[in-house]
């Protein structure tokens, strides 16, 4: 039995397949139809396209591949695969029963085939990879690049380049979600006493300038970076992770980009001030590559509050706006809920996995 980052990886993916499968989570109600209606609707459905096929198999393809693993490496050599693959269909099954209850959800028998199809294909994958050693080499990588109990780092690496995926008003600005958390609140408690009870803003939100701009950049291309340094050790690794996480970022955001507004635009946020914040992020990365783990984890807080305090005191722009929209009424809907959510906590889940860590090395020494 080994301990892996599969287990949890696996179920933060579950929860946000959740998310994604039943977002927007308004208008609970029953139709009057029996909610396994769609077992027995005809297939495929008069309204499908490929797009759709692809996205249900490869949605639920990492859950049986996480499933899988976590299996394979805890002592279960033969039961993973088919509980990997049966765990998907069930939670695939759940979510098309309740979407029944969704006026803007649509339950079909042709996901959930796709879904548990794709939950079996990685589970097999994960097999196959296990059965040609790959999974062993990648423990052995893993240790010698990372220190033991790295889990919830990884894990939070691992779910960095998903975050970005999700449009943000800047490039490598998560956790920008007090603004938006204020108007659902204000729009909640809307005629009730407890409206009043909201703080006011003594002054409206102001753009950041272009240096405000250049910060946020640097500190969230910076973030990952340390919260990696603080399960390595040596230099030239840390060295090589800053530069390929650099790299994973601007690729991933430009996916971001063209999938917004299409691929001829995936790089027009490379402004000026972007450019430069990126350089920032980098040069300050490779500058701390010999730093001690705790002082990494030190300089990972402060990095983290300045980052989100920066941007939290920033509006939206319209052009966000716009982009969101395409992005809630459009086809990325399956996506809005999965990468809303991690683009908004993931800093925030960051800021109190290394609070946890240091004030557990405190308490050891």
């Amino acid at each position: 039995m080994h301990k892996t980052v599969a287990w949890p990886l696996a179920l933060i993916y579950a929860a946000l397949i959740v998310f994604a499968s039943l977002f927007p989570f308004e208008g609970w109600r029953a139709q009057g139809i029996s909610p396994w209606v769609f077992l027995t609707a005809r297939i495929p459905p008069p309204y499908w396209t490929w797009f759709d096929v692809t996205i249900n198999v490869t949605g639920y393809a990492p859950l049986g591949f996480l499933l899988a693993l976590g299996g394979l490496r805890s002592g279960l050599p033969r039961a993973a695969v088919p509980l990997a693959a049966l765990a998907g269909a069930l939670l695939s099954l759940a979510m098309e029963y309740l979407q029944i209850f969704l006026p803007r959800r649509v339950p079909s028998n042709l996901d959930l085939l796709l879904n548990a199809a794709g939950a079996l294909l990685g589970a097999l994958v994960a097999a196959l990879l296990e059965r040609l050693g790959a999974i062993a080499r990648w423990s052995r990588f893993r240790e010698r690049w990372f220190v033991p109990h790295s889990r919830g780092a990884l894990a939070l690496l691992a779910l960095w380049p998903w975050a970005l995926l999700f449009p943000a008003s800047l490039p490598f600005g998560l956790g920008q979600m007090w603004q938006r958390l204020e108007d659902a609140l204000a729009e909640l408690l809307e005629g009730t006493p407890f409206l009043e009870w909201l703080p006011e803003r003594e002054a409206p939100l102001e753009s950041l300038s272009p240096g405000g701009e250049f910060l946020v950049v640097g500190l969230g291309l910076l973030a990952p970076c340390l919260l990696g340094f603080g399960v390595m050790r040596h230099p030239g690794r840390r060295a090589a992770f800053a530069l390929a996480t650099a790299i994973i970022g601007v690729a991933v955001t430009a996916l971001s980009a063209s999938l917004s507004w299409g691929p001829a635009h995936a790089w027009e946020w490379l402004t000026p001030a972007t450019r430069a914040g990126v350089a920032l992020g980098v040069v300050l990365a490779l500058a701390l590559v010999a730093l001690p783990r705790r002082a990494c984890a030190a300089l990972l807080l402060l990095a983290l509050m300045l980052h989100l305090n920066l941007l939290n005191d920033a509006p939206t722009g319209a052009y966000f706006a716009q982009t969101l929209a395409a992005w809630e009424q459009g086809r990325f809907i399956r996506f809005y809920g999965l990468g809303q959510w991690l683009g908004w906590l993931w800093p925030y889940v960051a800021l109190v996995y290394v609070l946890a860590q240091v004030s557990r090395r405190e308490a050891q020494s």
